[in-house]
């Protein structure tokens, strides 16, 4: 196995010396490497290999290692041979200095901090010594963490960024993952970046920048467009365990229909050290010869910080423009882009998600955190839709703006402080719903701890908890086998003395949801020793296991059916091809689905991300067990709710997507007047959209952004019902920038929205 790296791993110095440091020593030794790399990578058969040889064969023999003045005419030699130009159709290598930092990894967290500072100072240095050398660097977090820590490192950067060789890419506050974050988390993530850089640099990034992530969602492309991003630059699908990925130049088209420039950088890495071997397998591997004949070579240490040295800038620096080589060229994204943009039309496009084949686990491992992650999402969600709220109900009411800025980049005290202004601080007790539509759900009652009531609240609103009757009363029966029979009008259940499902019938769709012979709610244990990376990859007192939870369905389909960032897709439920098995183990989010015309069963969850579906079994992965880096990962009690949801018609027409949201975003209460009536601030006409985030807009106090997606897959005409005293409506993209092109209709009846299918709708309301 590949392990992680070991943390208490030493090193023993075993010499050191006091040095001169010698230029033209060096500038030869240079010369020899390059060469004798030339010789290595193009082989003596071919005609520059065996120049390349001749020119070293004939600089041995001019150069005395005791007669310094014999190095200028060895190096002029080399000289010569670098010298001879190259053709026009050769490939050109966009060359860039890089330094990729992991925010977060196996070092004290202050360490990536220092990291920044070391390997930035240095880029600095270098800068000051070659006028030609470029740099990017992604972000924001990390430059604000070096604004605090090292204010003069700081404002040498910004003298170097409006010179154009310090580039500040991405657009986002960190590389984020690309799979688990919802997509009013991915939103935020260039909202907070792209703002940061516009303000410290009066810059807009104009590319999203994620080398290392380990995977990449089919909504990405919606996102970076709506913020602004028009290319992509990304590596990792290089690492994929089955499948080689067939493009590294292409169109990629979202679960919408939005396409983005992307890019894969043909050798493989994102922290190359511009040696011949790097510029050959930039050449060697662009699987799209003929369509695109500019790539990216990313130079410099990574990771762990370090970045570009003087011997890689050096390295480039020879071979320019030499014949058999791709010429090179200190570039930037602009530039690299505006190339391959150039010859777009040749492209392929590629549709859908980018499955990282490898690092399966990660969507389970460290459950707390997925566990944390997810509430946390909605917390803010809701601290954002009661402070808005809060907002137009009552004038005293301050919006947190600068700490929701902080939490996005303690969240209950904000909450409590919206509610009261929401609420009025009254005696009695209230439900506040926080989702775009009416909830009849069970509540704890006022009446004490131990006391449940079954309550109806408005879309996105509050109400008094009046307890009502539902329409069937539940029972629930012991069985002579000791099993229990439960059933509620809708639902009828037989649950085992183990807890495992024998029966689970639709009453009205006299449908039974689990197959013969077999017993739904099976937890099931894996062994799970991977290949490479312990933590990340699949192949808690336990060591070396997984825990799934299955559920064997009376449904035949080849598709099943996942939520993801506003939206889902469809995976295949069948091992037909290596693009298939390859994908066992796929993330999700809050629900997936495996349905046939007319009835269907949904897999819910409150916090975890990694699903199976093949065949008729479902399956959701609970827990893991690594070893490696964190011993003790996942290790001790835990706390998740899934659900199982047999279904009549369609998902969509069953209302799964609803229902998820009502599991993670629970019903709140609230203190109020003993007098308050029932109130609803918006609410949508169309099942088929949600309203997702309302929120004071950035720069203009007294607004509000509200925004709107299409979860059905389906073209829709919808409107936003809204009892606040709107003024104006205008749609704006993800970084709430007004399109004065585009006002959005006010009726009577609301404001009149179009659709298509999975589409994101932003608007700035003006109250």
């Amino acid at each position: 196995m590949i392990a992680a790296p070991d943390p208490n791993r030493k090193f023993s110095v075993q010499k050191a010396e006091l040095v001169v440091f010698n230029r033209d020593v060096q500038e030869l030794l240079t010369d020899f490497e390059m060469l004798i790399d030339i010789v290595k990578e193009l082989g003596e058969g071919e005609q520059r290999g065996y120049q390349a040889l001749f020119t070293v064969n004939e600089m041995v023999n001019v150069c005395d290692p005791s007669d310094p003045s014999s190095f200028s005419e060895a190096h002029s030699l080399a000289h010569t041979f670098f010298s001879q130009r190259n053709g026009d159709s050769q490939h050109t290598a966009h060359a860039m200095g890089h330094c990729h930092i992991d925010s977060a990894w196996l070092w004290p967290y202050e360490e990536t901090i220092r990291k920044c500072g070391r390997s930035w100072v240095t880029v600095i240095r270098l800068m000051e010594k070659n006028p030609d050398f470029i740099f990017t660097c992604s972000q924001a977090q990390q430059f604000q963490w070096v604004k605090s820590w090292y204010p003069g490192l700081y404002s040498q950067i910004q003298q170097y960024v409006k010179e154009g060789r310090f580039i500040p890419v991405g657009g986002t506050w960190v590389e984020m993952d690309g799979n688990l974050p919802s997509g009013e988390s991915m939103i935020r993530q260039f909202l907070e970046g792209q703002r940061f850089f516009n303000r410290e640099f009066g810059i807009h990034c104009k590319e999203f920048w994620l080398p290392d992530t380990f995977g990449y969602s089919a909504q990405l492309p919606q996102i970076m467009q709506g913020s602004g991003i028009s290319n992509f630059l990304t590596q990792k699908l290089s690492w994929n365990l089955v499948n080689v990925f067939p493009h590294n130049t292409f169109l990629w088209e979202g679960l919408d229909g939005s396409k983005v420039l992307t890019h894969f950088p043909p050798g493989n890495s994102y922290g190359m050290m511009g040696k011949v071997e790097d510029l050959m397998n930039t050449v060697k591997n662009n699987k799209d010869k003929g369509r695109a004949n500019h790539s990216a070579v990313l130079f410099g240490f990574g990771d762990g910080g370090g970045g570009p040295t003087q011997l890689m800038l050096d390295r480039l620096h020879r071979v320019q423009d030499t014949d058999g080589l791709p010429k090179v060229q200190a570039s930037t994204p602009d530039k690299l882009f505006s190339q391959l943009r150039a010859d777009s039309a040749l492209l392929c496009t590629w549709t859908g998600e980018l499955f990282l084949e490898l690092h399966n686990g990660s969507y389970t491992t460290q459950a707390q955190i997925k566990r944390g992650n997810r509430q946390c999402e909605a917390l803010l969600h809701d601290i954002e839709i009661a402070g808005s709220l809060a907002l137009c109900r009552n004038k005293t009411f301050q919006y947190p703006v600068e700490k929701l800025q902080e939490l996005w980049r303690d969240g209950a005290a904000l909450l409590h402080d919206a509610f009261g202004a929401l609420g009025s601080k009254g005696i009695s007790t209230g439900v506040f719903n926080s989702l775009p539509w009416e909830r009849h759900e069970v509540v704890q009652s006022p009446a004490g701890a131990d006391e449940l009531a079954l309550v109806r609240v408005p879309s996105l609103g509050l109400s008094p908890v009046e307890d009502t009757q539902p329409l069937v009363t539940v029972s629930v029966t012991s069985q002579a086998d000791g099993s229990i029979l439960m059933e509620n009008g809708i639902l009828q259940t037989v649950v085992n003395t183990d807890g495992t499902l024998a029966s689970l019938y639709l009453i009205n769709a006299h449908r039974e949801a689990i197959s013969d012979s077999c017993h739904g709610n099976q937890f099931v244990m894996f062994d799970d020793v991977p290949l490479y990376w312990d933590a990340w990859d699949v192949k808690w007192a336990e060591s070396h296991k997984f825990l799934k939870v299955e559920f064997p369905v009376r449904v035949h389909s080849p598709d099943a059916t996942y939520e993801i960032q506003f939206g889902h897709l469809q995976r295949p439920t069948h091992r037909n091809t290596s693009w298939d098995w390859a994908r066992f183990e796929v993330w999700g989010h809050k629900w997936a689905d495996l349905s046939e015309h007319n009835f269907g069963v949904a897999l819910l969850n409150d916090c975890k991300y990694g699903y199976s579906v093949h065949k008729n079994t479902m399956t959701l992965s609970l827990l893991r067990a690594p070893k490696a880096p964190d011993v003790n990962a996942d290790m001790g009690t835990h706390h998740f709710t899934y659900a199982v949801m047999p279904h009549a018609g369609s998902f969509q027409d069953a209302s799964v997507i609803q229902y998820a949201y009502n599991l993670n975003f629970p019903l709140r209460s609230i203190q109020c007047d003993a007098d308050t009536e029932p109130w609803s601030a918006f609410s949508v006409d169309s099942p088929a959209v949600i309203l997702e985030t309302i929120k004071q807009a950035e720069d203009r106090k007294g607004s509000l952004v509200v925004r709107l997606y299409e979860s059905h897959g389906s073209s829709v005409t919808a409107t936003l019902c809204t009892t606040l005293p709107v003024q104006e409506a205008w749609h704006c993209d993800f970084l709430e920038r007004e399109d004065p092109t585009r006002p959005a209709r006010i009726t009577s009846e609301g404001i009149a929205l179009n659709f298509s299918p999975f589409q994101i709708v932003s608007l700035l309301l003006i109250l």
